[in-house]
This record gives C-alpha cells, sequence and structure tokens, in this order.
C-alpha cells in the first residue's frame, strides 16, 4: 500500500482567535442564524496548530485564508493578523473582507491590495447588489480596475445575477465560493442549482470552489455529494474547479480526511492529471499560490 501522502492546496479555511481579534459572530449573543445550526463549538481558538492536526493524513502544500467575517469596523487589520500568521508558516495567500458600497471602499481596496499575498476579497451580495447601478456594482468596477479577483458567496438563486456581472466584469476572475451553496438537495431544488450553475459557466471568467457541503445533522459522505461535486466539475470542467476544506467550519459536519477521502472517492476514475488540477494546480494557478 502506498503510504504517500496526497499533496493538496486548500483553497478555502480559516485561521481565528476569537479571544484575541473581535469577531462579532464568534464573540456575540445570541448567535447568528448559520446553515449548520449550533455553531458553538467554532467559538474558540484555531490557528496553524489545529489546522496542521486536522489536515494531518494530507500534504498540504499552500492554502487560501479566507476573511473570517471579522470587526467590518477594520478589514486592514485582518490582513495584519493574517502577516504574523504567515511569519510561522501557512496561509501562503489571503482573500480579505470587503464592503464594496461602502464610501471608504476605495481607500480600503487600496490599503488592502498593500499586501502582497492578498489575492482576492469577499462580500457577501444582499439580493440586488449585483445588479446595474448599485453602489454595490460601482465598488465592484473600483475591484476589477485595481484587483482583477472576486470571491463570491452568493445563494444559487442569485447566480443568475452573477452572470451578469462576469459578462460585463470580463476582467475579474469571479471565484465562486462554496459551489453555489445547493443546501436544499430536495429534486426539485437541485433542478433548479443545476440550471443557474450551468448559466454561470457560460462565463469563462468563472471558477468554483467544490467546498462547503456539509449537511446539518448529517455526516459528509461521498455518497451524499457525489453529485454535486460530478454536476460542477461537468459544467465548470476540470481547469475551472478547485476542492476546499472549509475548515474549520465544515468540521461542524465532519473531520477534514472525511472530507477528503470523500473527494478522493468521488474522482478516483478521473486521470491522474485531472486530479492533480483539481487538489492542488487549479488552486496555484488562480490564486497565484507560491510554490
Amino acid at each position: 500500500m502506498n503510504s504517500q501522502k496526497l499533496e493538496i492546496i486548500d483553497a478555502h479555511h480559516h485561521l481565528w482567535d476569537p479571544e484575541r481579534n473581535y469577531h462579532p459572530w464568534l464573540r456575540d449573543e445570541p448567535q447568528i442564524p448559520f446553515r449548520y445550526g449550533d455553531y458553538k463549538a467554532l467559538c474558540r481558538r484555531y490557528l496553524q496548530e489545529q489546522y496542521l492536526a486536522d489536515s494531518r493524513e494530507y500534504k498540504v502544500v499552500g492554502s487560501v485564508y479566507v476573511e473570517t467575517e471579522w470587526d467590518p469596523s477594520d478589514p486592514i487589520g485582518e490582513m495584519a493578523y493574517v502577516a504574523e500568521l504567515r511569519k510561522i508558516g501557512l496561509p501562503s495567500v489571503a482573500v480579505g473582507q470587503a464592503w464594496l458600497d461602502r464610501a471608504d471602499w476605495g481607500e480600503v481596496l487600496e490599503r488592502l491590495t498593500g499586501f502582497d499575498f492578498v489575492r482576492s476579497v469577499r462580500h457577501k451580495p444582499r439580493p440586488g447588489d449585483m445588479k446595474t447601478a448599485t453602489r454595490w456594482r460601482r465598488g465592484f468596477a473600483k475591484l476589477a480596475r485595481r484587483l482583477g479577483r472576486f470571491d463570491l458567496q452568493t445563494p444559487w438563486i442569485y447566480l443568475g445575477d452573477a452572470a451578469e456581472l462576469a459578462r460585463e466584469f470580463r476582467s475579474v476572475r469571479i471565484i465562486l465560493n462554496h459551489a453555489g451553496l445547493p443546501v436544499d438537495r430536495s429534486p426539485d431544488e437541485l433542478v433548479g442549482w443545476r440550471r443557474s450553475m450551468a448559466r454561470l459557466a457560460q462565463e469563462p471568467n468563472v471558477v468554483v470552489k467544490i467546498s462547503g457541503l456539509g449537511l446539518p445533522g448529517v455526516g459528509w459522505t461521498a455518497a451524499d455529494n457525489r453529485g454535486i461535486v460530478l454536476t460542477a466539475i461537468d459544467l465548470f470542467g476540470v481547469d475551472r474547479c478547485m476542492f476546499a476544506s472549509n475548515f474549520p467550519v465544515d468540521g461542524l459536519c465532519a473531520s477534514f480526511g472525511d472530507i477528503y477521502r470523500g473527494f478522493e472517492k468521488i474522482v478516483r476514475d478521473f486521470t491522474a492529471e485531472e486530479r492533480r488540477a483539481l487538489f492542488v494546480d487549479n488552486a496555484r494557478r488562480i490564486y497565484a499560490v507560491p510554490t
């Protein structure tokens, strides 16, 4: 049996220390509504030591830190903290927090891009934000000129708006988080999810992170998620998909090993080159992760 660890670049994970830094959702009461339910288990220190223990079955050759809903009044403080973390190892690169409709967005963008490891920003748009002539969309235009990557997290019902955004801003690589959030796995909902994903996949500047597929109260299994994973890959193509853990958040649903063994099982019939693309190469290319 080959005991060599599989190399991965984790394209979406988090690190935090809520005792030191203010994350409203991890510190404030009552808890916010969350798709995985009770998340008290996340309200603790989770840094490289914990992450590397969770990912020990794999050889993590790079990683992408994604903003953690840190204090929204201090998006620069989060990246300054990440700069400290990087001195002792992971993460390789980062996705910063962005409020595209804020009056100071231009200044924030300039300061975020001053960190040489910031590759993208994430903002979860409200319904209607991505439509024409909104303040949010004007902010997106600034991002297009300055950064060129954007991490989009939105329910699949808004992917039509995302497709129009991608079509207008061809220069921006839009990185869809968590496969468009197919939370409801009922047949009718999955038909809608697939239709929306197919529309978005027509835009060549959109890629997708296959992550965040946990179901509340249900362990992560390849059987439950095979259809989602293979549909995303079929629609976007191998070269526009990448795997990610969403840890520690998805630790509410499964172990790190459960998730990545599930990915391995689902794509075991792919070529070695295709598997390497999904687990390592695409994330390295899309996020410019240093070797």
